[in-house]
């Protein structure tokens, strides 16, 4: 008999609603699967979210007070998917209350914040995931597998980037996303992290890093009442300081002797959402791009003339993808990473397994968020701490 988890969502924003969609899509998708997702409560403030949350995502009830949520008897695991300033204090309260909680990513979004969250998880015992999406593309498993093979050869290089153009508007609203306070840390704590967890999956840890940051877009025009998080303002609009950065770059050693180079920009022009890898080997390369995220090319070193990069697409004969769509080269998305997460997620619930990445995963991300940030200062190479307790 499978069992039956109660799933409380904190927030019902684009996070929310694309984990909430994917817990509908379960039982359909994944027939044999050991557990079944039961959406008992949604807590949002905006009255218009909670209404959608019980007539449009089949949630039992709605709440505005996400304490109400978590604390609720029939709740077995929450989803996280509040704006950042309120992560920390939706996972503390989560734990205390016994429950596992899977959260967005940064579970904090300062170091010693997501250490925190970290801490109280631990102290809990109780399971935890981190939404580093894009590690579940079926192509991004497949290049894991294609590593540890050995096909590639020695590990040389690592090039990783993320740049994205959601901030390139300097008409963009001064909301939460942009205050030290709130936010965290910009590109660092948001986009950034994408790219050091997909590293860390791939070729393993990183020891010493340097780096510099940037503030492209220096002021943008005050939000006003309840103006949308993605709005926009009028050239003679009041405006206020940006406080963190819209850009970073880093170089890095990893514990295996390879290099690595990483950039991550909310505000240039071009890249939509370019979250890419680039893996060097002495016997080959991998390389992928979010932006064609079912496609993987692969480089061969042989004596063949006509030797170069082959384009591998996604199908059904790689990790997860034939749950959505058969045969090859038929294209999967975005939320369909989310469904194959959230799955995972439950289905470690379930067999009292230990999910990966979780919020040990996060600490390990933010070790090395840390030493770039120290490096900003320094100007020097810094080594990466760990900063778990």
């Amino acid at each position: 008999m499978k069992k039956t988890i109660g799933v409380a969502v904190l927030g019902l924003g684009w996070m929310g609603q694309a984990h909430s969609r994917s817990m509908l899509r379960i039982p359909s998708l994944f027939p044999d699967r050991d557990v079944t997702p039961r959406l008992v409560v949604c807590a949002d403030t905006e009255e218009s979210r909670r209404t959608r949350a019980v007539e449009d995502f089949g949630f039992e009830r709605s709440v505005e007070d996400w304490r109400e949520a978590v604390n609720a008897d029939d709740v077995d695991a929450v989803w996280v998917t509040a704006p950042n300033m309120l992560h920390v204090p939706m996972i503390e309260a989560a734990t205390a209350a016994g429950k596992s909680v899977f959260s967005e990513k940064p579970i904090g979004g300062k170091p010693e914040q997501a250490v925190a969250a970290y801490q109280a998880a631990s102290a809990a015992n109780v399971a935890t995931g981190v939404g580093y999406n894009y590690l579940w593309a079926p192509l991004v498993i497949h290049a894991k597998s294609i590593i540890e093979s050995g096909q590639l050869g020695e590990i040389t290089h690592y090039r990783g980037h993320f740049l994205s153009m959601y901030g390139s508007d300097e008409l963009g609203l001064l909301t939460w996303r942009f205050f030290l306070d709130q936010a965290g840390y910009g590109v660092t704590s948001d986009i950034l992290s994408h790219s050091v967890s997909m590293a860390q999956f791939l070729v393993g840890p990183i020891t010493e890093v340097i780096g510099m940051k940037n503030t492209t877009i220096t002021h943008r025009p005050v939000a006003q009442g309840s103006a949308g998080h993605y709005g926009r303002g009028k050239p003679e609009d009041p405006k206020g300081a940006v406080e963190n950065e819209d850009f970073a770059s880093m170089l890095c050693t990893f514990a295996g002797g390879a290099t690595g180079t990483f950039e991550a920009s909310r505000t240039m022009v071009g890249p939509e959402s370019q979250n890419t890898f680039e893996v060097y080997g002495t016997k080959g390369a991998l390389a992928w791009n979010l932006e064609t995220l079912n496609e993987l090319r692969y480089y061969r070193l042989t004596d063949d003339l006509s030797s170069g990069y082959t384009t591998i697409y996604g199908g059904d004969r790689f990790p997860f993808h034939g749950a959505f769509v058969p045969g090859q080269a038929n294209a999967i998305g975005f939320e369909d990473l989310v469904t194959i997460e959230d799955h995972v997620f439950l289905e470690s619930l379930a067999g009292g397994d230990r999910f990966s990445p979780s919020f040990r995963e996060a600490v390990d991300v933010v070790s090395v968020q840390q030493a770039l940030i120290d490096s900003w200062t320094s100007r020097r190479w810094e080594p990466v701490v760990d900063l778990a307790p």
